[in-house]
Protein backbone atom coordinates (compact mmCIF):
# COMPACT_ATOMS: atom_id res chain seq x y z
CA UNK A 1 0.00 0.00 0.00
CA UNK A 2 1.13 3.11 -1.07
CA UNK A 3 2.43 5.44 2.30
CA UNK A 4 2.83 9.20 2.16
CA UNK A 5 6.28 10.96 3.54
CA UNK A 6 6.26 11.06 6.93
CA UNK A 7 8.02 15.15 6.22
CA UNK A 8 4.86 15.63 3.43
CA UNK A 9 2.77 14.17 5.88
CA UNK A 10 3.82 16.46 9.01
CA UNK A 11 3.25 19.62 7.18
CA UNK A 12 0.26 18.53 5.64
CA UNK A 13 -1.48 17.89 9.30
CA UNK A 14 0.17 21.44 10.46
CA UNK A 15 -1.75 22.98 7.87
CA UNK A 16 -4.64 21.18 8.40
CA UNK A 17 -4.91 21.70 11.91
CA UNK A 18 -5.18 25.08 11.16
CA UNK A 19 -8.14 24.80 8.78
CA UNK A 20 -9.97 22.74 11.06
CA UNK A 21 -10.04 26.15 13.21
CA UNK A 22 -11.13 27.94 10.25
CA UNK A 23 -13.62 25.44 9.01
CA UNK A 24 -15.55 25.79 12.86
CA UNK A 25 -14.90 29.16 12.63
CA UNK A 26 -17.26 29.76 9.15
CA UNK A 27 -19.55 27.57 10.65
CA UNK A 28 -20.04 29.22 13.74
CA UNK A 29 -20.66 32.55 11.15
CA UNK A 30 -22.92 31.16 9.19
CA UNK A 31 -24.60 27.77 10.09
CA UNK A 32 -25.21 26.10 6.54
CA UNK A 33 -23.09 24.19 4.54
CA UNK A 34 -23.64 23.59 0.83
CA UNK A 35 -24.08 20.36 -0.56
CA UNK A 36 -23.41 19.71 -4.20
CA UNK A 37 -24.46 16.91 -6.50
CA UNK A 38 -23.80 18.25 -10.27
CA UNK A 39 -22.35 20.93 -12.31
CA UNK A 40 -24.69 23.05 -11.97
CA UNK A 41 -25.00 22.61 -8.07
CA UNK A 42 -20.99 23.57 -8.70
CA UNK A 43 -21.63 26.74 -10.14
CA UNK A 44 -24.42 28.01 -7.52
CA UNK A 45 -21.85 27.20 -5.06
CA UNK A 46 -19.39 29.69 -6.43
CA UNK A 47 -21.35 32.00 -6.86
CA UNK A 48 -22.89 32.14 -3.27
CA UNK A 49 -21.04 33.62 -0.45
CA UNK A 50 -21.44 30.24 2.06
CA UNK A 51 -17.69 29.02 2.38
CA UNK A 52 -18.01 25.71 3.76
CA UNK A 53 -19.09 23.07 1.16
CA UNK A 54 -19.69 19.39 0.53
CA UNK A 55 -18.83 17.37 -2.74
CA UNK A 56 -21.00 14.70 -3.29
CA UNK A 57 -20.29 13.88 -6.90
CA UNK A 58 -17.14 13.16 -8.94
CA UNK A 59 -15.38 10.72 -10.02
CA UNK A 60 -11.64 9.73 -9.84
CA UNK A 61 -10.51 11.69 -13.61
CA UNK A 62 -12.47 14.95 -12.62
CA UNK A 63 -13.02 15.56 -8.42
CA UNK A 64 -9.18 17.31 -8.46
CA UNK A 65 -10.92 19.62 -11.22
CA UNK A 66 -14.26 20.61 -9.10
CA UNK A 67 -12.11 20.91 -6.13
CA UNK A 68 -9.65 22.89 -7.47
CA UNK A 69 -13.01 25.71 -8.60
CA UNK A 70 -13.86 25.46 -5.11
CA UNK A 71 -10.65 26.16 -3.69
CA UNK A 72 -10.19 28.96 -6.46
CA UNK A 73 -13.32 30.86 -5.18
CA UNK A 74 -12.63 30.40 -1.82
CA UNK A 75 -14.40 27.70 -0.48
CA UNK A 76 -13.46 24.77 2.34
CA UNK A 77 -13.81 21.71 0.94
CA UNK A 78 -15.03 18.82 1.92
CA UNK A 79 -15.26 15.38 -0.31
CA UNK A 80 -17.18 12.78 -0.08
CA UNK A 81 -15.15 9.87 -0.48
CA UNK A 82 -17.87 7.05 -0.55
CA UNK A 83 -19.82 9.16 -3.23
CA UNK A 84 -16.65 9.41 -5.58
CA UNK A 85 -16.66 6.86 -9.32
CA UNK A 86 -13.23 4.92 -8.76
CA UNK A 87 -12.67 6.04 -4.85
CA UNK A 88 -15.81 4.60 -3.31
CA UNK A 89 -14.28 0.67 -2.24
CA UNK A 90 -10.68 1.80 -2.23
CA UNK A 91 -8.91 1.59 1.42
CA UNK A 92 -6.82 4.17 0.25
CA UNK A 93 -8.76 7.13 -1.20
CA UNK A 94 -8.24 9.73 1.85
CA UNK A 95 -4.90 9.49 0.85
CA UNK A 96 -5.37 10.07 -2.63
CA UNK A 97 -7.57 13.24 -1.70
CA UNK A 98 -4.79 14.24 -0.05
CA UNK A 99 -2.55 14.06 -1.74
CA UNK A 100 -3.70 14.93 -5.70
CA UNK A 101 -6.79 17.80 -4.78
CA UNK A 102 -6.30 20.31 -2.79
CA UNK A 103 -9.76 19.41 -0.71
CA UNK A 104 -9.54 20.20 2.91
CA UNK A 105 -11.61 17.32 4.49
CA UNK A 106 -13.56 14.36 3.39
CA UNK A 107 -17.02 12.43 4.50
CA UNK A 108 -17.64 8.91 5.35
CA UNK A 109 -20.18 6.50 6.32
CA UNK A 110 -17.24 4.45 7.42
CA UNK A 111 -15.76 5.10 11.20
CA UNK A 112 -12.43 3.26 10.10
CA UNK A 113 -12.07 5.79 6.97
CA UNK A 114 -12.82 8.50 9.22
CA UNK A 115 -9.96 7.67 11.61
CA UNK A 116 -7.23 6.87 9.07
CA UNK A 117 -8.21 11.03 7.32
CA UNK A 118 -8.39 12.42 10.73
CA UNK A 119 -4.78 10.40 11.41
CA UNK A 120 -3.44 11.58 8.01
CA UNK A 121 -4.55 15.64 9.16
CA UNK A 122 -7.48 15.81 7.06
CA UNK A 123 -11.06 17.30 8.40
CA UNK A 124 -13.07 14.30 8.99
CA UNK A 125 -16.97 13.92 8.74
CA UNK A 126 -19.03 10.54 9.72
CA UNK A 127 -21.95 10.69 7.62
CA UNK A 128 -25.02 8.33 9.50
CA UNK A 129 -28.46 7.28 8.11
CA UNK A 130 -31.02 6.95 10.70
CA UNK A 131 -33.11 4.41 9.53
CA UNK A 132 -35.10 2.59 12.33
CA UNK A 133 -34.25 2.33 16.28
CA UNK A 134 -31.99 -0.11 15.54
CA UNK A 135 -29.66 1.75 13.60
CA UNK A 136 -29.84 4.35 16.15
CA UNK A 137 -28.56 2.43 18.57
CA UNK A 138 -25.18 1.25 16.24
CA UNK A 139 -24.90 5.20 15.78
CA UNK A 140 -24.63 5.61 19.77
CA UNK A 141 -22.39 2.96 20.12
CA UNK A 142 -20.32 3.99 17.42
CA UNK A 143 -19.50 7.86 18.56
CA UNK A 144 -18.57 6.74 21.59
CA UNK A 145 -14.98 5.81 19.70
CA UNK A 146 -15.47 8.20 17.05
CA UNK A 147 -12.78 11.39 17.19
CA UNK A 148 -14.52 12.73 13.96
CA UNK A 149 -14.56 16.50 13.43
CA UNK A 150 -18.73 16.44 12.39
CA UNK A 151 -21.39 14.05 13.16
CA UNK A 152 -23.77 14.02 10.27
CA UNK A 153 -27.33 12.58 10.74
CA UNK A 154 -29.94 11.96 7.96
CA UNK A 155 -32.09 12.75 7.57
CA UNK A 156 -32.03 16.08 8.98
CA UNK A 157 -35.60 16.68 9.75
CA UNK A 158 -35.20 14.72 12.97
CA UNK A 159 -34.77 16.77 15.97
CA UNK A 160 -35.97 14.40 18.18
CA UNK A 161 -33.21 11.87 17.46
CA UNK A 162 -30.06 15.03 16.97
CA UNK A 163 -31.30 16.35 20.36
CA UNK A 164 -30.38 13.03 21.91
CA UNK A 165 -27.47 11.93 19.81
CA UNK A 166 -25.79 15.20 20.70
CA UNK A 167 -26.45 14.56 24.17
CA UNK A 168 -24.30 11.61 23.60
CA UNK A 169 -21.07 13.30 22.54
CA UNK A 170 -19.14 15.77 22.37
CA UNK A 171 -18.36 15.74 18.55
CA UNK A 172 -20.55 18.50 17.03
CA UNK A 173 -23.62 17.50 14.77
CA UNK A 174 -24.86 18.38 11.78
CA UNK A 175 -28.06 17.51 10.09
CA UNK A 176 -28.68 16.99 6.72
CA UNK A 177 -31.20 16.02 4.23
CA UNK A 178 -34.74 16.82 3.34
CA UNK A 179 -34.00 20.21 4.98
CA UNK A 180 -36.16 23.14 2.79
CA UNK A 181 -37.52 25.32 5.12
CA UNK A 182 -36.85 27.99 7.66
CA UNK A 183 -38.40 26.44 10.56
CA UNK A 184 -36.83 23.29 9.67
CA UNK A 185 -33.26 24.80 9.78
CA UNK A 186 -34.23 26.23 13.61
CA UNK A 187 -35.62 22.99 14.45
CA UNK A 188 -32.47 21.35 13.85
CA UNK A 189 -29.97 24.27 15.51
CA UNK A 190 -32.54 24.38 18.51
CA UNK A 191 -32.13 20.55 18.87
CA UNK A 192 -27.98 20.51 19.19
CA UNK A 193 -26.80 20.68 15.74
CA UNK A 194 -24.22 23.11 14.93
CA UNK A 195 -25.55 23.64 11.02
CA UNK A 196 -27.59 21.97 8.51
CA UNK A 197 -26.30 20.84 4.91
CA UNK A 198 -28.20 21.20 2.37
CA UNK A 199 -28.59 21.20 -1.96
CA UNK A 200 -31.32 23.24 -1.60
CA UNK A 201 -30.81 26.59 -3.26
CA UNK A 202 -33.84 28.01 -1.02
CA UNK A 203 -31.57 27.49 2.37
CA UNK A 204 -28.70 28.82 1.18
CA UNK A 205 -30.04 31.91 0.62
CA UNK A 206 -31.97 31.77 4.11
Amino acid sequence: MYKLPSLFLSLIIRGNNLNRRNIFNEIEQNPKIIAIKDNRDLDKAIENDIKVVFVLTGDITNIQNIVSKLKRAGKYVIVHEDLIEGLSHSSIASEFILKYTQADGIITTKPANAEKAKQIGLFTVLRFFVLDSLSLETIKQTIKSSSADLIEILPGVIPKVIKKLSSRTNIPIIAGGLITEKKEVIESLNSGAIAVSSSNYDVWEM
